[in-house]
């Protein structure tokens, strides 16, 4: 005969696996209402987004979200719906975020710099809006960044330097924007073809370190 487990052992393993399952309840929680904080932000004349409903236990039913095991969103896949309207700082929310996919849509306004803090972002494509202003400097905290595609869009302002530290990204394409200034030589973007910058017709090309500002002609 099996020995018994002491009544006690069992009450602490059933507030254990409660207090995970109520940790991973409320990330999944504030990931629905980061996500669904956006889509109120967004015209959506496809309906895409129907499926956005926040009543639901998390947004790992929705449609055009990915998440993983544990019920955490990996993956935002918007790119091409036809959706218009803002990016909001609430994106920040959704920490395990891995690949932001909103690209060929009407977005305008900013890039909210509060992107910076998606420490586990791999891709980010925003190519094909119209969004406008200067590429945040954050966006160089992103440390597991391998594809950053911004082309098409209005932004202007020179190209942060503090890009260089991205020491993972290995493709960058900011052409067809107002850039300004000159391209950094530093750390990535050695190895980055010039049509990664073309289209900008007030950037001046590769910088001459120690002889020009890298913000000339901004």
């Amino acid at each position: 005969m099996a020995p018994r487990v002491p009544s006690s052992l069992l009450l602490v393993g059933a507030a254990l696996l409660l207090g995970l399952a109520a940790g991973a309840a409320r990330a999944s929680n504030e990931e629905g209402d980061a996500l669904y904080a956006l889509r109120m932000r967004l015209s959506d004349p496809n309906g895409v987004l129907q499926s956005w409903d926040p009543t639901l236990v998390n947004p790992c039913t929705w449609f055009h979200v990915t998440c993983d095991t544990a019920s955490r969103v990996v993956r935002l896949d918007l790119g091409n719906s036809n959706v218009s309207g803002s990016i909001g700082p609430e994106l920040s929310r959704l920490v395990n975020l891995q690949y932001l996919e909103l690209y060929r849509n009407n977005l305008n306004g900013e890039i909210p710099k509060e992107l910076g803090k998606l420490k586990n972002l791999i891709s980010l494509d925003l190519y094909a809006n119209k969004l406008t202003g200067r590429i945040p400097k954050s966006l160089s905290k992103l440390s597991s960044l391998r594809f950053m595609r911004l082309n098409n869009n209005k932004l202007a302002g020179s190209i942060p330097r503090e890009l260089a530290k991205l020491s993972n990204l290995k493709v960058i394409d900011l052409s067809n924007n107002d850039l300004c200034g000159t391209i950094p030589v530093d750390g990535p973007f050695s190895s980055f073809p010039l049509r990664s910058f073309e289209n900008n017709s007030r950037l001046n090309g590769p910088e001459l370190q120690g002889l020009v500002s890298y913000d000339f002609g901004c």
